[in-house]
């Protein structure tokens, strides 16, 4: 379940349940514009440098990294937005004074396309699915 930036709360399964699913990641990254898929790459690439034995992946319907063949984290880009899914309610809390307003809902982490990623923020986030994952609670 994640929140909407409008504040409704959803299953992320239903935001992509009517759009094609994308075949690979990089066949999502292909649909893009130009803004969204910068955007996205540079998140992308960040959560990539944080968790270098994740895999890139489609999780849940969306682009994302599976670590161990589970969904891991994962990310989407949106009209007026980008968002970042940890998948872990716990990993947001961990954050949620350096995140700000970023957090969006209880597994939504949403920033403006032309805003700079808080790249060293993002990369603490994953670090904390990571030990998640490590000590079996993610």
């Amino acid at each position: 379940m994640v929140t909407s930036p409008s504040g409704r709360i959803v299953d992320v399964r239903d935001i992509f349940r009517d759009v094609e699913k994308p075949t690979s990641v990089e066949a999502y990254f292909d649909g893009l514009g130009p803004e969204a898929r910068g955007a996205l790459r540079k998140l992308r690439d960040t959560i990539a440098a944080a968790a270098p034995e994740a895999e890139d992946a489609i999780v849940y319907g969306m682009p994302g990294f599976r670590l161990h063949g589970k969904g891991f984290v994962g990310y989407s880009a949106f009209k007026d937005h980008f968002s970042f899914f940890p998948m872990s309610p716990a990993a947001i809390e961990a954050h949620r004074d350096a995140l700000g307003d970023h957090v969006t809902g209880k597994g939504t982490i949403s920033f403006a396309y032309g805003e700079r990623l808080p790249v060293g923020v993002v990369k603490e986030v994953v670090k904390t699915r990571l030990a998640e994952v490590a000590a079996g609670r993610g």
